[in-house]
This record gives structure tokens, sequence and C-alpha cells, in this order.
């Protein structure tokens, strides 16, 4: 058992005493891999989504210097009928790249290094069969497996990750992609690698319209299928999840739910985990990194882009071309490569049936919204300013304020051209109070009474303000407005709030091209 060969399984024993949800059926796919033309995997996801969880998983199973059959016993995988077979079978290299970097002296040695250590555990294994006193690691597992026909299962984690910590190094990223090549694009690999499993958070890169290791079938954010139930957490595992710790499920929901992929929901484990260790809601995944690189990449120069963020800030849908994306985290040419990274770094979710981007929920917005205030960009800065007084003029009950400044979101941030029915004043109404996100969940259409409220701002707990249930109306009024939602009790589905609830009506007159509003306290 060593730190790369068969590294046995203490790291999926550690997994396992925590709160565990069962992954291993990812295992029964690998399994129908082995030895085949599809056996390179590569499988990229956000930061903290459990890519390292399923890396020492598949040591565990596959690594034939422990006896895992204890830890995977009761697990999905057990059923499978290729689970006997290939437990604890296989030579397996593990590869924590992240790790290598972090105890590199140095950076422009690193590569090299790394291969010293590998053919220095090999050598201890495999006494006499590497034959060149310095070789690279292809060719020392080319060695091996000619000798003794041994084949390797070949599992690196964060192989991404000197694109990502060392950007400008080109001469060192050459340098690795010619290892990578070397282990899995050469005349040798299939007779030295039964598989590969590869985990990184951007997709393999690209030179020009090629990629480096075009041998490697991807699994990634914005083609995830047929693995997208092993991207985080399903709806069904999270209910459960709830149900253990007493958390409303519905109520975590809105505040994690919006990674939609291939029709299945998945919930970062991140942040539903601390969520349920802490029995409290709240921005966990985010607080992982530093928002700091999302405001570098919001604010680049490129045609359309503070337009998109702006859009997808007030609930809205930017499509884009994710095919010109180099896979890295320099090479930008379009507002289209920079949104497609966002949806590879987890800001943003890609829609494979309509092309196109969004955030994904709560509490990405939040931190979405953080990073532009903070932007070097006045026009969003100034945006995002104009929505607090809005919300502020919202709760004062200033219909004046409020009518007037939603006339100068629909002139300044939206396109009047649209703006012909009640879903464009919608969509002006959600991009005018994006400013809510800090203190309200959004609920859209909520049942109720006789019939569906069209927006309800759900304050959240501890914020202090007054839940809001709004009612629009095109070439009315918004007195009728106020009329229709205690007419048609849209308060219903509210009543247990306990707090001050506030009506609030707006109408748009197409004919004047003004905004009317009213305001109430709503009185049982």
């Amino acid at each position: 058992m060593g730190k790369y060969l068969n590294p046995g399984n203490a790291g999926f024993k550690s997994v396992l005493k925590g709160e565990y949800i069962d992954k291993t059926g990812l295992i029964d796919y690998i399994n129908r891999t082995l030895g085949t033309k599809q056996k390179l995997t590569c499988v990229s996801r956000p930061r903290r989504f459990g890519k390292s969880f399923a890396a020492q998983m598949l040591c565990a199973y596959y690594d034939k210097s422990c006896d895992s059959k204890e830890l995977f016993q009761g697990k999905k995988i057990a059923g499978k009928p290729s689970y006997e077979m290939h437990r604890n079978q296989y030579d397996v290299l593990y590869l924590d790249i992240t790790w290598f970097i972090s105890t590199a002296g140095s950076v422009k040695d690193i590569v090299k290094n790394l291969q010293k250590e590998v053919i220095r555990e090999l050598r201890a294994a495999y006494a006499g069969m590497v034959e060149e006193a310095e070789c690279a690691l292809p060719v020392a597992l080319a060695d091996i497996s000619e000798k003794s026909g041994t084949k390797f299962i070949v599992i690196i984690d964060e192989w991404d990750a000197l694109f990502r910590e060392k950007k400008n190094e080109k001469n060192l990223q050459d340098e690795y992609v010619q290892l990578l090549r070397g282990l899995f694009r050469s005349s040798l690999t299939d007779h030295m690698i039964e598989a590969a499993y590869m985990t990184g958070i951007l997709p393999i890169k690209k030179y020009g319209n090629q990629s480096a290791l075009s041998d490697f079938y991807e699994f990634t954010m914005v083609s995830p299928s047929p693995l997208e139930e092993y991207v985080g957490f399903t709806e069904d595992e999270v209910s459960s999840l709830c149900e253990q710790s007493g958390l409303e499920f519905q109520e975590l929901k809105s505040w994690y739910d919006g990674y939609a992929l291939g029709g299945i929901h998945v919930y970062s484990p991140k942040s539903v985990l601390d969520a349920v260790s802490r029995k409290h809601l709240g921005s966990y995944w985010t607080q992982t990194e530093t928002y700091e690189s999302l405001k570098t990449y919001i604010t680049m120069n490129f045609d359309g882009l503070k337009d998109a963020v702006i859009s997808m800030l007030g609930g809205g849908k930017c499509k884009i071309d994710t095919q010109t994306f180099q896979n890295d985290m320099t090479t930008f040419h379009s507002k289209d490569d920079v949104l497609t990274l966002l949806v590879h770094l987890g800001y943003l979710v890609y829609d494979v049936s309509s092309e196109s981007v969004f955030i994904p929920n709560q509490e990405v917005k939040e931190e979405v919204l953080r990073a532009v205030k903070n932007v070097d960009n006045p026009e969003l800065v100034q945006m995002v300013r104009e929505s607090e007084q809005l919300l502020n003029a919202t709760l004062c009950m200033d219909e004046e304020t409020v009518a007037r400044m939603l006339d100068k979101f629909h002139t300044e941030y939206s396109s009047p051209q649209f703006y012909n029915n009640e879903q464009s004043l919608r969509a002006v109404l959600r991009l005018a109070y994006i400013s809510r996100v800090k203190d309200y969940l959004e609920l859209q259409e909520l049942p109720s009474g006789k019939g569906y409220a069209d927006m309800v701002f759900l304050p959240k707990r501890g914020s202090g303000r007054p839940l809001m249930v709004v009612e629009l109306k095109w070439n009315k009024s918004a007195e009728g407005a106020i009329a229709q939602i205690k007419e048609r009790r849209y308060m219903q589905a509210v009543e247990d709030f306990g707090g001050e609830i506030l009506l609030v009506g707006i109408n748009y007159d197409e004919k004047s091209k003004k905004h009317f509003c009213k305001i109430e306290k709503y009185n049982e």
C-alpha cells in the first residue's frame, strides 16, 4: 500500500463515517467500461460537488492491496452482477494533482517530480521491471505491463488543477498534456491501462477545435448524461436527509434547487450537508471561494455580457454557444466563453433544450448580486443601488416613487419593444427587485384561494421584513390588482406566516407608457 500505487481504502472509510449518500452506482458504470474503448472517463463538476469522494470510492473498490467488502456491504453496487468480479482485483494508480502542486518545490518541476515520485513506488513494487534509470511514467508503466501482464486502473483527482492554479504557466501545461497523452493517447494505452477515471472542474483542454485527449468520454455540466445523478444529491436524496434532520424540504428546495441536468434536479452536496448539520439555511457552497474571481469574469469587456448578467439576475435566461470555449481560464473570445466557464464553475446552469444559461438558485443569486455590487462597472452598481431604493420605497408604501422607478427600469434596463403583456411586465418586476435576493425568497404563481398570485416575496427568517403579495395588470388599474388579491384570497397560502403582509398592485398603461402602483397593509 503506497501513496500513489494502491493507496488503500482509508479515504473512503472516512467518507462513510460522515453523512453518506450512496453513490456506489457509479462503480457499476465504470465496471461496464473496463477494457473497452469507453474505458477512459473524465467527469467535471464544480468545486465541493463530491469529486474527491467519488475518486476515493473507486480506489477502495478496485485496489487489490485491501479488502473493502465490509465498506460496500448493503450499498447499491453490492447488488450488481459485476460487484464480486472486480472488487479489489486491480493495481490502482491514484494521483491527486492539487496535492502535487501544493507540495512541489519548484513550479517548473511539478510534472517531472510527479513522475519521479510515482516511478519510485513502481520500482519498489515491480523490482527489475522498469529498465531505464531515468524514464517517463508512460514508459515505466509500459515496461511493467510488458513483463508482468499487469494493467492499471488510473484515477486522477483534480486533473485540471494546473490549468486553474497555474493559469499562465503555458510550458508547464504543455508538458503536463504531453504526459497525459503518453498515458492515454499512445499505441500502448490498451496494453497498460484497464480504465482511467479523471475528475476536474474544467472539461479537457482544447487546442483550437481539437481535444488534447480525444479518446476520453467526458461528462460535464454542459453534457452530463447519463451520469447526472452522480453530479450532486438528487431530490429524493435531499428529501430523505430533510426527514432525518427535521428540516422542511420545500424551504431547503427554495434555497438550493436549480441545477436541472437532463431532467434530474441535483443539489450542491456542500450546501445541503451544511444546512442539515447546522439546521439552518444559508450560503455555504458560495463561501468556499471568494467572489473576487466571479467579479473578474462578469465584468470582462465583451459585447452583451453586462446585459446577460442583468437579465439573469432578474430571472431571465441567456442563449449561448458553448462550443467555442477552450476549456481553460485564460482564453476568452466572447461573452459565450465567459458564461460557459461560469456553467462549469457552478454559477450558471445550462439548459440543453433552449441552449441557454441561467442562475440556478437563491444561494448563487446572492453571490452574483454581491459580486455585482462591488464590480468596477458603474452601470451595474447603479442598477443594484436603484433596485435597493425601489425595494425600500415599496416597504415604505411610497406608491409614487415605486411607479416612477419602475418606469426607469423599463426604459433603461429592459427592451421596450418587447414590452407588450403581463409576462413582460413580470420580467421587468423581477429585474427591478433584484435586491430582494438578500432578504426574500421569491415564489411565483403561488396557488391559493381561487387562483394564482403573480409573485410572492417571502422574507427569510430573521430578516424582519414583511411578506409581499404582488399582482400585475396590463391596461387596467393598480387598484383592481389589489381588489383581485383580496377577492381571490391569495393570502390564504401564506396565512400561517404570522408577520406583516403588504399587498402590492402594479399596472402598466400602454397608452401613457406609465406604471401605476397601489400598496396596502393586509388586515384579516
